[in-house]
């Protein structure tokens, strides 16, 4: 496993946005984790956010793209740091694009949109923290694709859960990339927290014990995809 990818891995547990106990998700699934975006909350948590984000968009993507789309609201700051990431780390600059939950009908930014215009033949990475049934992207997508004839190379996603999505059969991020047809990736994998935190202490803890490993391990055998 690649050294960024175990920093990240104990940075979300660090940052307390991956904890392991007993959780509803919004799915209405029982499970013995979950992830929040929202408790990076620091100059320095988002400065690290967007830097992983950004070494795992330039791995699996490359920088031959023109916008990093975040969706409202969580992707809208991730978004907006990866940018900045990408900057700093691999000098090219990528437009930041979010779309609003209410459009605006005034001022000189008014519309659906924050930050860059999209324009045609943009290239496009959409950018989001997590997806358990990919439900979002049935909004996002449409108001992207018809905002201007772009081309969404990729989704990236802080974690893959590796579980079935609303079609019951494959996983989340196989369920957008067969619906939409652009790639899905995640900068770590549910499978590789696991390995790297299992009886491993993490900030002078063990988070994953015995216990909460096989509460994983029947969440999977009930929800898992592999």
């Amino acid at each position: 496993m690649e050294q960024y990818k175990q920093e990240f891995i104990e940075f979300m547990v660090e940052s307390d946005v991956l904890k392991f106990g007993d959780f509803t998700l919004k799915s209405g699934r029982k499970s013995p984790f979950f992830m929040n975006a929202g408790a990076y909350v620091t100059g320095s948590q988002l400065r690290r956010l967007g830097e992983y984000y950004a070494k795992a968009i330039h791995d699996n993507y490359g920088d031959d793209f023109d916008v990093l789309f975040g969706p409202a609201y969580k992707g809208i700051p991730i978004s907006v740091v990866t940018a900045v990431a990408f900057s700093t780390l691999y000098g090219k600059e990528i437009r930041y694009c979010s779309d609003r939950k209410e459009e605006k009908d005034h001022g000189a930014d008014k519309g659906s949109f924050l930050g860059s215009k999209l324009k045609d033949g943009d290239r496009v990475v959409m950018i989001e923290d997590v997806t358990t049934s990919g439900k979002s992207m049935e909004e996002t997508v449409p108001k992207v694709r018809g905002a201007a004839d772009v081309e969404i190379v990729g989704l990236m996603v802080s974690l893959n859960r590796m579980e079935v999505g609303l079609g019951g059969k494959v996983s989340a991020l196989d369920e957008i990339k067969e619906t939409y047809g652009f790639d899905t990736k995640a900068i770590v994998t549910m499978d590789e927290v696991v390995e790297h935190l299992y009886n491993r202490e993490c900030q002078g803890r063990v988070v994953i014990d015995d216990t909460i490993k096989q509460a994983i391990d029947a969440y999977y055998s009930q929800y898992g995809c592999k």
